[in-house]
């Protein structure tokens, strides 16, 4: 008989989502036909509050997700915040996510081949953006490590870069030449590893929304938003660190790491708290957002790193 251990990170699925959609949902997200479709039921989800007695819950409501898909970072479209209308003119289907560098399997991956091999699971995490507004979201996807482990990287890669869609015709904020685009990130191979490093292609029960960065997106939800790549083309593995989409437009504000920690201001403005997207409340940082049980232990030997920006 199959034991299965929580993990402290998890919330039973019924608390965050009505038990047809927390049912049907794997199922559903895993065949390309209901990728492009909606579940049904699932608008009532997201306001609902969390209730499980996890060791570690997200011990707040989840966002409506009228709220946590229509307010989105996104420059590739525009510096607003209301970029729905326009990122629906990327399509989702087909999409190839590419692993190379480093690696002893390169691939180009089709991605509903891919979710036939993955194991799909359903997350509901916080999210802090480095703003200063926060969203807790479920999710459905596997973990990086999955992927890591298909690409078989070589002893001496030790970082890996996720490289976002760029698409001129599509993506007006790709005119704005000052940025250096494709958008891209990056993490140590450990924290790519690491069980909390997650690739979303659900979310409320459906696929994830383009002005959410889908179809397929990275989750690093210890980190300020920004390190959480979207619509993600391409991982490549890596011996030199990769210097970000972010750190290098503004190298005095952002660096690689980007650990969120209330303690250390952004050089303009405090990140003592945040404002939660919905009801609008003020609520205290959380040290690594709160997951620092399951990723401190990642930065214990960087003291002379700046960890937090």
């Amino acid at each position: 008989m199959l034991i299965r251990v929580r993990k402290g990170w998890e919330l039973d699925e019924g608390s965050a989502v009505p038990e047809a959609i927390a049912f049907g949902r794997r199922h559903a997200l895993a065949a390309t036909g209901a990728l492009a479709a909606s579940l049904a039921g699932s608008s009532a989800s997201a306001e609902q509050t969390t209730g499980a007695k996890e060791r570690f819950p997200p011990e707040r409501a989840v966002t409506p997700e009228k709220d946590a898909s229509s307010y989105n970072n996104y420059y590739e479209f525009s510096s607003g915040k209301s970029v729905t209308s326009q990122a629906q003119r990327l399509p989702q289907r087909p999409w190839t996510v590419q692993l190379d560098g480093l690696v002893e399997s390169p691939a180009s991956l089709d991605l509903d081949a891919l979710l036939k091999k993955v194991s799909l699971e359903d997350r509901v995490l916080r999210h802090r953006c480095v703003e200063g507004w926060a969203m807790t979201v479920p999710w459905t996807g596997f973990p990086m490590a999955e992927l890591v482990r298909m690409a078989d990287p070589k002893p001496e890669a030790r970082y890996v870069v996720f490289e976002s869609i760029a698409e001129p015709a599509i993506m007006p904020g790709l005119r704005q030449v000052w940025y250096p685009w494709p958008y891209r990130e990056g993490c140590t191979i450990a924290e790519a590893m690491n069980e909390m490093c997650f690739l979303a292609t659900g979310m409320y029960g459906k696929p994830v929304p383009a002005q959410n960065g889908g179809p397929i997106r990275v989750l690093f939800p210890w980190k300020y938003g920004f390190k959480s790549s979207k619509a993600v083309v391409k991982i490549t593995f890596t011996d030199r660190r990769p210097v970000s989409f972010w750190e290098k437009l503004q190298p005095q504000e952002y660096g690689f790491w980007a650990n969120v920690n209330p303690e250390v201001a952004h050089p303009r403005w405090s990140q003592a708290s945040e404002r939660l997207l919905g009801s609008g409340d003020r609520v205290p940082t959380r040290l690594y957002n709160g997951y620092g049980e399951f990723v401190a232990h990642l930065y214990k030997d960087l003291a002379t790193e700046k960890l937090y920006f």
